[in-house]
């Protein structure tokens, strides 16, 4: 029976089977329930099978988004499904890394998929928003790039970010929170748009709800950790939050910090620990605006001092009861605060703050039944308070516990910050520490004291040494008048019969003589940094240095003892055996040319050579910037790996190659130094050199103002011989004179003659010239009448016939109108050839006018030649002849045309015939 069913039964669908069956049924249901349901069965191999869901369904349960987005029910078990897929179980066969990819890219291909998710975030509703945003998250974790460039073009996509953090549900808030530092770490387009959407105040009002730096939880941390990412080298976002009131708002978180701290109460152990991180992390974000060589940073320098977050910062860093992280981190911060402003170092200066010495947690705590508020108000009741730059002393140089390495070299560099390019308080320090030494008053924390004793009081702290040297390091670097005032401090007292030593002879030898006694290499360290800072470009300092001749050789031993972990030593000092001969000079103690000889033949090229590249190449220098050199250290018995300052292993690694070429300088050439603007350090060859041309040229000199005396006495031979000369020259020009003198006389008659004459024949030729002008004048005259006479009577004469033509054209008008009456063919006939014959004689009569006003113009040109009296009687005459022959034209023209008149049967008086004869006769 059981075999029957068994047989019977459908075949079982292995798990490939029913997820594409299930896909399948998502993509083609039409009912939103049935949808709900294959994709709650595709959600129960999401964790298992991850790859076959994501390959059958991911772009089917997408579209569901997009469809039916409505459905609170739908979304949710959608975006369950889709974090599932990008979070599978690690025992999962189908298990991968690039899922994720695959899904973050089926994503981000296509924009509208981000728009979706954005969409969402409109809702209010607790799960599609939480998971929407844990979905944006797990995308821009597998393609942060395009995922930030999908939300920046998304629309109002950045706005619907930030809007989350107004959420009062902390899940979703701080969801919000991770997702926005997550799209902001890289993107300073995305950073400026979400400070724009009032980013600031937000992250500042969720700090405030989560209560502060004090009590606030790891929601606080993120919103540092978002506030870091939109400031970090963005100058845009920076300004924006300075001018908005932000260095304010963080004093203000300070300042709740220290008061909390000092209150009776204090801070409780359990929230202690998260409020050194909320605090360290606010310190990070202060620093962010202080980038060493940012065109912002001093004005944000000033920004944090005027709304008092530099004296705040300063307060916290010398709180005893702090965490030493955060206090190092403080003092760290304040040092970014004031480096490089010196009206900020000047203020510096002159606050006070609690005394490292008075230490309060030195106290026991009680060991009977009492009250542990009792105990944290006995620790706060007194303070001593001192000034800043002496308490950061006290913190650098006093305290000789290995477990606050960290502070110590915070203070430092704080003290380094406050001396960094400001020459008076470098001066005013250095001149405060020489007096210090000076005084009989012991002084513990001065830098002079420290190094010029010789001898540790504290066994196992060699870091007092060190940072006393650094200190001294940045009080001399690139500043000569500091390395002269440092110049004045001795050892020993000469009144009391004491040997005087000078400050650098005394350096030398305790460097030399902690080398011999095996003290820890960084003492010795400390010696050579401050020694090296205080020779190179300084040949006073040099010489001062050979004045004990055994210095050399003790550096050269020390170069040349065979102990591999000495390489640090003996290549600082093959390195100051370079600066010393690179600026050492033919007057100093030991020669140039001397110590030339020492070096080569004690130590020898190749040792220096070795020595110097073994220094360049050790990881301590060489991978110094990438190296961590202030991060907390569990100390287990051993000492920090900290040997060098930053300043110094820039100076070695910028002077490298010069102090290594310097053993291949020839001796007799001296390296030039300018200090203050004068130059030190020649060539004394070249001096030499240049005085023996001297006094070859002042030889050649005097051998040429001998040859300047015989050539003067030549010169006035010739001279007396030029002037006799002259004088001959003179009489002979006189006589000369005298002749043409003579000569001038009688050609002046001549001339004189020669004018009459000339005026005689010019006189004759005007009177013969006017004569005939005259006579031109006449003539002119006579014809200018005679044409006027003939105009006259051609105009007469004109006007005549044009009288006469038109009477008979009245005439004709009036025979063409009565025969009009009784032949009106014949008439019409007539008048056209009348017409024809009036418009003929019509434009004869204009030719003939024309010809008149061609006669009257050149009547007129003949009375203005006649005026001018430039023009010739001949030419006149032709004129006159020309004017005949066109009126002759003119006549014989009218004879024809009456003639053609009588032709055409028209009468014409006998008179006016007659008339006209006599006058072609006449003509």
């Amino acid at each position: 029976m059981f075999r029957i069913l068994e047989a019977q039964a459908p075949t079982k669908q292995n798990a490939t089977d029913t997820i594409n069956t299930l896909s399948g049924r998502l993509q083609s249901a039409t009912l939103v329930e049935d949808r709900r349901a294959a994709i709650l069965g595709l959600r129960s191999f999401a964790k298992v099978y991850p790859a076959s869901v994501a390959s059958g369904g991911l772009r089917s349960l997408i579209n569901s988004l997009n469809h039916d987005g409505d459905d609170v029910d739908t979304t949710k078990v959608v975006l369950e499904t889709l974090l599932m897929l990008f979070n599978p179980d690690e025992s999962s066969p189908e298990a991968s890394d690039d899922i994720a990819l695959w899904l973050a890219d089926e994503f981000t291909q296509r924009q509208e998929n981000i728009t979706i998710l954005l969409d969402l975030l409109d809702r209010h509703e607790f799960f599609s928003r939480l998971y929407a945003l844990q979905l944006i998250s797990a995308i821009s974790s597998a393609r942060p790039e395009r995922t930030q460039e999908c939300v920046y073009t998304a629309p109002l996509g950045v706005s619907r970010l930030v809007a989350i953090l107004d959420d009062k549900r902390e899940a979703v808030r701080a969801e919000g929170l991770l997702l926005l530092t997550a799209i902001t770490a890289s993107s300073s387009d995305l950073q400026k748009l979400v400070a724009f959407e009032n980013a600031f105040d937000r992250i500042f009002a969720i700090i405030d709800a989560e209560g502060s730096l004090i009590h606030g939880s790891v929601v606080v941390q993120d919103c540092l950790s978002l506030l870091a990412n939109l400031l970090r080298l963005n100058a845009s976002n920076q300004s924006f939050f300075r001018e908005t009131g932000g260095p304010l708002r963080v004093a203000a978180l300070l300042d709740q910090v220290r008061r909390e701290e000092d209150a009776p109460g204090g801070v409780a152990d359990w929230a202690a620990s998260q409020r050194d991180k909320n605090l360290w992390g606010l310190l990070c974000v202060v620093r962010l605006f202080l980038s060493t060589g940012s065109a912002g940073t001093q004005v944000n320098q000033i920004a944090f001092w005027q709304n008092d977050v530099t004296p705040l910062i300063l307060e916290i860093a010398f709180q005893p009861t702090m965490d030493q992280s955060v206090r190092a981190e403080a003092l760290a911060t304040c040092a970014d605060l004031i480096r490089g402003n010196s009206s900020l170092q000047e203020r510096f200066a002159q606050s006070d703050v609690v005394s490292p010495s008075d230490d309060p947690s030195k106290l026991s705590p009680p060991k009977i039944n009492g009250d542990a508020q009792d105990f944290h108000k006995a620790r706060v009741t007194v303070r001593a308070r001192t000034n800043v730059i002496q308490g950061l002393l006290d913190l650098a140089l006093a305290v000789s516990g290995l477990s606050s390495f960290d502070l110590r070299l915070a203070a430092c560099e704080c003290i380094k910050a406050y001396l960094y390019g400001h020459g008076p308080i470098r001066l005013h320090f250095l001149a405060r520490a020489r007096d210090g030494h000076i005084s009989d008053e012991y002084e513990a924390d001065n830098v002079i004291t420290i190094l010029l004793e010789g001898n540790d009081g504290r066994a196992g702290d060699p870091y007092r040494h060190w940072v006393a040297a650094v200190i001294l390091f940045h009080l001399l670097h690139e500043d000569f008048d500091a390395k002269q005032l440092a110049m004045e401090i001795t050892v020993g007292d000469a009144s009391k019969g004491e040997e005087v030593i000078t400050c650098i002879q005394s350096l030398t030898e305790n460097l030399v003589i902690g080398a011999q006694r095996g003290r820890d290499d960084r003492v010795s360290i400390a010696y050579l940094m401050a020694l090296c800072g205080w020779l190179y470009e300084d040949p006073d300092a040099v010489n001062d240095f050979l004045g004990a001749g055994s210095n050399v050789q003790s550096l050269i031993h020390m170069v040349l003892q065979p102990h591999p972990q000495k390489v640090l030593v003996a290549g600082l000092c093959a390195f100051l055996l370079g600066i010393i001969y690179e600026f050492s000079t033919k007057d100093s103690p030991v020669p140039r040319a001397t110590l030339h000889e020492i070096l080569t033949t004690r130590l020898g090229r190749e040792h220096y050579n070795d020595k110097m590249t073994k220094l360049r190449e050790s990881p301590l220098v060489r991978d110094y910037e990438v190296s961590a050199q202030t991060s907390p250290y569990e100390i287990s018995g051993g000492l920090p790996e900290v040997y060098f300052d930053k300043t110094f292993v820039d100076f070695l690694k910028d002077n490298y190659s010069r102090v290594l070429r310097a053993m291949d300088r020839d001796p007799g050439i001296e390296v030039s130094v300018v200090a203050n603007g004068i130059q030190r350090g020649i060539s004394r060859e070249l001096v030499d050199s240049l005085r023996s041309q001297l006094e070859a040229q002042s030889k050649t000199l005097h051998t040429a103002e001998a040859a300047v005396l015989t050539v003067e006495r030549k010169l006035s031979q010739e001279q007396a011989d030029h002037r006799k000369l002259q004088e001959g020259a003179m009489i002979e020009l006189h006589r000369i004179k005298s002749i043409n003198e003579s000569l001038q006389r009688h050609h002046e008659e001549d001339v004189r003659q020669m004018d009459l004459t000339n005026q005689r024949i010019l006189r004759e030729a005007r009177e013969t010239h006017e004569k005939l002008v005259l006579s031109l004048r006449v003539e002119a005259h006579k014809f200018k009448r005679e044409s006027e006479d003939a105009a006259v009577k051609v105009r007469t004469r004109h006007e005549a016939e044009t009288n006469d033509l038109n009477t008979a054209i009245h005439k004709l008008e009036m025979m063409i109108e009565k025969l009009n009456k009784d032949h009106a063919q014949d008439l019409r006939t007539a008048y056209e050839e009348y017409s024809t014959n009036v418009t003929a004689i019509e434009a004869r009569l204009q030719r003939a006018e024309e010809r008149a006003a061609e006669a009257e113009e050149r009547a007129a040109k003949a009375q203005k030649a006649v005026e001018a009296g430039n023009v010739s009687k001949s030419a006149t005459q032709a004129e006159l002849d020309d004017l005949l022959m066109v009126l002759g034209d003119l006549e014989e023209k009218r004879a024809k045309d009456k003639k053609r008149l009588r032709t055409l049967g028209e009468p014409v008086s006998d008179g006016e015939a007659e008339e006209g004869e006599d006058e072609v006769d006449a003509a």
